[in-house]
């Protein structure tokens, strides 16, 4: 039933605008081939560490912000 209506729709549409829906129905099938292809690769697994002695925190971080004071 959706079939034909989107038949009947499609042809009450003027040439150039039926042209238009059949290359947006051919982008859907493209996006839908592309995500049922990407949901079936394997996904790599997470490394912890990587990035283990590139990131430094200074020695007083949790310390008080003076601009914070006036509200302590």
């Amino acid at each position: 039933m959706i079939k034909l209506a989107v038949i009947e729709k499609l042809n009450s549409l003027p040439e150039s605008l039926q042209d238009e829906a059949l290359h947006y129905i051919e982008f859907l099938i493209d996006k839908y081939n592309q995500s049922a292809s990407s949901e079936s690769t394997v996904q790599k697994k997470r490394q912890a560490g990587l990035l283990q002695g590139k990131i430094r925190m200074s020695d007083d971080f949790d310390a008080p912000l003076e601009d914070l004071q006036d509200y302590m």
